[in-house]
């Protein structure tokens, strides 16, 4: 077991070998630390770059001699309290305790013990015309690690894994064939104890990108090639649930600064617990900033990988759309327990016309609340009907597990809309009016009525403005202010199209004193050839502006008389008898 990193648990023995051995202890005083500008390379890199960034921050180190790397282990491998008052060799295959006797070298002990240097990477999977020694990947102590010499018999050069069954154990080691979807074709996995499993799977993440251009001769965790990721897909889940589960402990944080005393690199996935999320996990769509590190980590992932909604063959239908035009909707996408992002494509005749909001998933977006709402667009080139099919994959399901999607649209011609006419307010009271305009001549989807309040304030005149929906060619409208004059307008809606907007409806505000009749409104009407001024007064002074504020026209005019202006011009009308201007 993992003794504690405290060092008042000590023994005076203990502290005395830790002064003996000052680097061992240099890491209980807590965080690692590294040269400045060490990671520099890693700042603002994601995914592949992030990688191909660590590899060129730690590859470069000293070769070491591959028969004295007992002498080097002695720093990095032992354990910092002493056992029946002597030294022990730190070996993670079983709980013999390996003593380094008075009197013994490192070399010496070790052959004493009978004990084996052991490569976590097998060097026969690197092997090349016969020959394992051409790579430092032969002496690098961040792949190599002091072993019990009949449990390193029995790992052999198996992958890492979950054994299905044991045929070898001695408590701590186990080999046996591996459960479903491990073993990348080899028949039998080495698994090592559970408080050792994130030790290794570090190691394993290290040399992935150290080494990833290694021809893998065995590629039972590797690809064949060094391209991204270098690790197969059942290798990198289950490395990182080994990494969730056993976090770094002060064993190697310890052990990274001895080892970088020894060759001059350190491992950054001891200094970085998450970067591995970065690159292959969970946070492969985040950008990585060491200024950010050391905050939350990633849990580990309980149960196995799940999508449960939606199911393969249902549908996410578009309904109609305009030809050229772009319409979206939400598929929600449920689950969690998910190891990697989620991956989205679109096949079909018709995928050109479909697209999705972003590339993949990642899995913390989906399992921090078991829910993604996923925006889906469809934008027809052409009319008829459209059909695609949204593939969702990757996410550490099953291999070839996929939830396929139905995506459905019709393409319409763009909408010709004619302009309506809007009547003037009827059954008006104290609170509410009935506002009507003329059907439109041609398929709508419905009406929108543009109703705007003209209030007065301390800073002068303001306009408020609503917009109201209807299903048919009349509205009632409520919550009318009888002190505040309005006027409403409409427009016609067919796939996201609007028609123009129709004449300007002035419903007066209610002036008179009670008990005695009040003058009739005064109405600007829009016609073909201008403005019909309607008025129950004997003449009424119009000026006329501009959106800019340049005055167009001024004059007196009576009822019925037309005021020419150009159809395409935007005015601002004021008129005796108006309370406040009336925009048009």
């Amino acid at each position: 077991m993992k003794p504690s990193s405290d060092p008042r648990s000590l023994s005076r023995a203990g502290r005395l070998f830790l002064l003996l051995l000052p680097l061992l202890g240099s890491g209980l005083q807590g965080a690692a630390s590294w040269p400045e500008g060490y990671y520099d390379r890693l700042d603002g890199k994601k995914k592949e770059t992030l990688k191909n960034a660590a590899k060129t921050c730690v590859s470069n180190h000293q070769r070491l001699d591959y028969y004295g790397l007992p002498a080097n282990w002695i720093y990095t491998d032992v354990y910092p309290e002493l056992y029946d008052g002597m030294q022990r060799w730190w070996e993670m295959y079983s709980d013999e305790p390996y003593l380094i006797r008075p009197g013994q070298t490192p070399n010496s002990s070790f052959s004493a013990n009978r004990m084996q240097r052991e490569h976590s990477v097998p060097k026969s999977w690197w092997k090349r015309n016969g020959d394992v020694e051409y790579t430092p990947a032969y002496t690098d102590l961040w792949n190599l690690y002091p072993s019990d010499g009949a449990a390193n018999q029995a790992k052999s050069n198996y992958p890492f894994g979950v054994c299905r069954s044991v045929e070898y154990t001695n408590g701590v080691t186990r080999v046996g064939p591996p459960v479903s979807g491990q073993g990348g074709g080899c028949g039998m996995v080495f698994e090592p104890a559970d408080e050792y499993k994130g030790d290794f799977a570090r190691t394993i993440f290290y040399m992935a990108t150290v080494y990833d251009d290694l021809p893998w001769a065995i590629n039972y965790m590797f690809t064949a090639n060094s391209t991204y990721p270098t690790l197969r897909s059942w290798a990198v889940e289950t490395l990182l649930q080994w990494s969730r589960r056993d976090p770094v402990s002060q064993k190697e944080i310890d052990r990274n600064d001895a080892v970088e005393s020894q060759q001059g690199n350190r491992n950054p996935f001891i200094d970085f617990p998450e970067l591995a999320e970065y690159i292959w996990g969970t946070r492969m769509q985040e950008t990585f900033l060491i200024a950010e590190q050391g905050g939350q980590i990633t849990p580990p992932i309980e149960g196995d990988p799940e999508i449960t909604a939606p199911v393969s063959g249902e549908a996410l239908d578009f309904g109609e759309a305009a030809e050229g035009s772009t319409i979206s909707r939400i598929l929600e996408i449920r689950g969690g327990n998910l190891t990697a992002p989620l991956s989205l494509s679109i096949s079909g005749r018709d995928r050109s016309m479909f697209r999705v909001a972003v590339p993949n998933i990642t899995s913390g977006q989906l399992n921090a609340t078991g829910l993604y709402r996923l925006t889906v667009f469809y934008t027809p080139t052409t009319q008829g009907q459209h059909e695609a099919s949204l593939v969702i994959y990757d996410g550490g399901l099953p291999d070839g597990a996929t939830v396929a999607v139905s995506l459905r649209g019709e393409g319409c011609p763009v909408p010709q809309l004619s302009t309506l006419t809007a009547y003037e307010a009827t059954d008006i009271t104290s609170g509410s009016y009935l506002a009507s305009w003329s059907a439109a001549p041609e398929v709508v989807d419905y009406y929108i009525l543009s109703r705007v309040r003209y209030l007065d304030g301390a800073e002068g005149d303001s306009e408020e403005g609503d917009l109201l929906e209807s299903d048919t060619n009349s509205l009632e409208v409520t919550g009318r202010d009888p002190s505040v004059a309005e006027s409403y307008s409409v427009m016609s809606v067919r796939l996201g199209y609007r028609s123009e907007p129709s004449n300007s409806i002035l419903v007066a505000s209610d002036t008179g004193i009670a008990g005695e009749e009040l003058p009739a409104a005064t109405h600007l009407v829009r016609e073909p050839s201008g403005l019909r001024v309607v008025t129950a007064r004997e003449r009424i002074r119009v000026r006329i502006h501009d959106a800019g504020g340049r005055l167009l026209d001024d004059r007196e005019a009576r009822d019925g008389d037309i005021i020419p202006i150009p159809e395409a011009t935007f005015i601002i009308v004021e008129a005796t008898g108006l309370r406040h201007p009336v925009k048009l």
